[in-house]
């Protein structure tokens, strides 16, 4: 059975902090609640175990139990709701049948791993609270496929409004986002430079630091990786946690296929 969650207390937090699939459903929960339309909550329960999904705009994250099978239902749900994105439990993801028009992409969980030599970073050049309509700017050269300014904007200043997210850039021409931050294990995404000063090492240097600014903080720290970066994120010292896969529409003009390919999560 699935059933639309109304509340918080509906979520099985010890459940849900297991995973960064889950601790990202905490972290959406704690900021907009369960009240919108575009942010949507779901409990899953069968004999086989239980589960959870979230849609946040057109993503569907699928958390579970290592006992919940790709259920009928959860097919069901799938096809229904078509979203653009399928990520999560790759239990269940790799017992999908793929629905017309979806492609399999392979993605790298990496954890910022904190260099020594970043004290020489010079910290001057880091702005802790941007003015985000020029971090925009910034993402819109890396992400040509990126949600316009005023969805991105009403969203992004949402969450850091409520402690989730932060955002940080060097040198006015890189950037980088904490999309959550929960019970100090952190997510970095939107990492993009301005095409201008690529080749500069400004993500480079910016990344390292970030990673012992945020280990200095008590905080671990993962991002996501798509292929097209995963060598990038070897040479800098970044460890690999595990491979995975997520799934995403090919036929959606607006959110072309080339999404996928330059999002290192987001």
């Amino acid at each position: 059975m699935i059933r639309l969650i109304k509340s918080e207390s509906e979520l099985d937090r010890e459940l849900l902090l297991k995973t960064l699939s889950g601790r990202k459903m905490l972290a959406y929960m704690k900021a907009y609640g369960a009240g919108y339309d575009f942010c949507r909550f779901y409990k899953i329960t069968d004999v086989s175990g239980t589960g959870y999904m979230f849609i946040i705009n057109s993503t569907l994250i699928i958390c579970a139990d290592d006992m919940l099978e790709a259920t009928e239902e959860i097919q069901i749900f799938v096809n229904m709701n078509l979203p653009f994105r399928i990520e999560g439990n790759q239990k269940i993801l790799k017992g999908i049948k793929i629905p017309e028009h979806y492609q399999t992409l392979n993605r790298t969980v990496f954890e910022l791993i904190p260099d020594e030599n970043s004290y020489k970073f010079a910290e001057e050049y880091v702005d802790f609270d941007p003015h985000l309509p020029d971090v925009y700017k910034i993402l819109s050269e890396g992400f040509p496929n990126i949600a316009d300014f005023s969805l991105w904007y009403t969203d992004t200043s949402h969450r850091c409004r409520h402690g989730i997210s932060r955002v940080f850039t060097y040198r006015n021409s890189t950037t980088a986002s904490v999309i959550f931050d929960i019970e100090n294990e952190v997510l970095i995404g939107q990492v993009a430079t301005k095409v201008s000063a690529r080749g500069s090492g400004y993500a480079r240097e910016f990344l390292k630091w970030l990673a012992l600014f945020l280990n200095n903080l008590g905080k671990r720290a993962f991002l996501l990786a798509l292929d097209v970066r995963v060598s990038f994120y070897h040479e800098i010292g970044f460890k690999e946690v595990e491979k995975e896969i997520v799934l995403e529409r090919i036929d959606v003009e607006k959110e072309s296929v080339m999404k996928g390919k330059l999002a290192d999560e987001q």
